[in-house]
C-alpha cells in the first residue's frame, strides 16, 4: 500500500477554503460530520469516482480507482471542508508516517485558521 498525496484533491480543498466553503468546527466534531457510507455511495452514484476522489487527500494508486479502498484522508462532507476533518487527517497521517499528506493538511489547517 503506497498512499500518496492526491494533488487534485489538495487543489479542490484549497479552492473551497478560499471560497469560504468551510465549517470551522473542532476536532471531535469529525465523527459526526464525516459522511456515512450511504452518503458516500449516493455521492459516487450522483457525481462519479473522480469527484469522490477530490474529497480525499490520500490515494493508493495500486488500488482500483473505482473502489473506496483507493482513497483515504477525507476532509469534508462533499459540500464544505471541515476543520475537524483536516485536524483528524493530519493526526492520522502523522501517526502512519504519511509526511507529505500530514504537511499538506497542516498547511490547509493554517489556511483555514487564517481566513476570517
Amino acid at each position: 500500500m503506497a498512499i500518496e498525496l492526491n494533488q487534485p484533491a489538495l487543489r479542490n480543498a484549497r479552492a473551497l477554503v478560499r471560497d469560504g466553503k468551510v465549517v470551522k468546527d473542532e476536532r471531535d466534531d469529525w465523527s459526526e460530520a464525516a459522511p456515512t457510507a450511504d452518503e458516500e455511495n449516493a455521492f459516487i452514484e450522483r457525481e462519479g469516482w473522480t469527484e469522490y476522489s477530490h474529497w480525499h487527500l490520500g490515494i493508493d494508486k495500486s488500488e482500483n480507482r473505482e473502489t473506496k479502498q483507493a482513497y483515504s484522508f477525507p476532509f469534508g462532507d462533499f459540500r464544505k471542508v471541515h476543520r475537524s476533518g483536516v485536524i483528524s487527517g493530519e493526526s492520522r497521517a502523522g501517526q502512519h508516517d504519511h509526511t507529505e499528506i500530514r504537511d499538506a493538511l497542516k498547511d490547509l489547517l493554517d489556511l483555514i485558521d487564517a481566513e476570517e
